[in-house]
């Protein structure tokens, strides 16, 4: 689960990083606006769970109160990457003198957390790590180990930050990880971490994903996304492409990814119907995928087992009277087969017995 920055910030307060000084005011809110007090400049920073958001306006400033207010409200009105602005933090314009990168993962490789710091910071990572991959320093922590302030020292002094900085950036690193610990955390991330003119340090932006698998050891409920997650029947986890992609079994599924990028595609989603899938659950699944604009066809791969290929059929069948312009391509064997395909012909869907064949007429359809 995402946390948006202003409750990210709130934690890391908790947690003795400093943060700038600033409040929240959400939409709802918007006639409050003309009791703002406001004496120096100020960043208004719309709260969306989206990458780039300062490149896609979501990131403005505002030196008096008139400003501030034209600036809410163009805010309020917009939509950054699709997400519609319900909330704004507004803060103090810190004096800037230098921007760090800051931020610790689960690397899955190594199977452990990585502490990634650069002195490039204020810009997306991984254009650094093209760019210029030695100006990363990245450290990994052994789990069962107590990650200490001298190896903090130890990160920043690779990284060639000046001496004098090193202990108050430390600090920040040594209480980062902590939260990265004990919030169960898969990225904690402060891009910019500023130093000031008068030598302070600060949390500019904060990020922090917490694993939806260790819910029970923490009360989450308090968090703006926790309310909207949807109990899902089915795993599903949203990529960056526009080819919807479901198959029953993780194995098969990730296995349908990769044959949609071997034919030229870019997969919209990860969607794991399981073992059993009625057809009402199959047309749950197919409007999740196709709830995403960016979805241009859909691959339905399904190998039936206890997953039988006509509850499946009638399933996609219903969507279709809901999105008859979707374009679809079905690979199906296994269980019940046939009387799937018959339901399938009978309503002009076209079907597969390769999981190739299928990938590769559906990329020639939405070429």
């Amino acid at each position: 689960m995402k946390l948006h920055e202003y409750e990210a910030k709130n934690i890391f307060k908790e947690y003795g990083i400093p943060i700038p000084e600033g409040f929240i005011i959400s939409k709802e809110e918007i006639s409050k606006i003309d009791d703002i007090g406001i004496n120096k400049p100020v960043v208004v920073k719309a709260q969306v769970l989206v990458g780039g958001r300062g490149k896609a306006g979501g990131i403005l400033f505002a030196d008096n109160k008139e400003e501030l207010k034209e600036k809410i409200n163009e805010l309020f009105s917009k939509e950054i990457k699709g997400e519609e602005v319900e909330k704004v933090l507004i803060e103090e314009k810190l004096p800037i003198k230098k921007e760090y990168y800051l931020g610790i993962v689960i690397d899955r490789t190594e199977k452990r957390p990585a502490i990634m710091f650069s002195t490039e910071g204020g810009v997306d990572i991984e254009e650094v790590a093209k760019r210029n991959p030695e100006k990363i320093v990245k450290y990994h922590i052994e789990p069962r180990k107590e990650f200490l302030p001298y190896s903090a020292r130890w990160i920043l002094k690779h990284a060639g930050i000046p001496s004098k900085e090193i202990p108050i950036v430390a600090d920040v690193m040594y209480k980062l990880y902590k939260v990265f610990k004990e919030m169960d955390a898969v990225l904690a991330e402060i891009n910019p971490l500023v130093i000031t003119e008068d030598g302070k340090v600060y949390a500019a932006d904060a990020v922090l994903n917490v694993d939806d698998d260790a819910y029970y050891r923490h009360d989450y409920s308090k968090f703006e996304e926790f309310g909207k997650k949807e109990k899902l029947e089915f795993a599903y986890v949203e990529l960056d492409g526009d080819i919807g992609v479901i198959g029953n079994g993780a194995g098969l599924t990730l296995a349908s990814m990769d044959i949609i990028k071997e034919f030229g595609g870019n997969p919209a989603c990860f969607l794991d119907i399981g073992g059993g899938a009625s057809a009402e659950i199959v047309k749950k699944a197919l409007k999740k995928v196709l709830e995403n604009p960016k979805v241009r066809g859909v691959f339905i791969n399904i190998l039936g087992g206890i997953t039988r290929c006509d509850e499946v059929a009638k399933g996609i069948v219903e969507i279709l009277k809901e999105h008859p312009n979707v374009k679809f391509a079905v690979r199906m064997m296994g269980t019940n087969e046939e009387e799937g395909r018959k339901i399938l012909e009978e309503n002009g869907i076209p079907y597969e017995t390769s999981m190739e064949e299928a990938a590769r007429k559906l990329m020639e359809n939405l070429a």
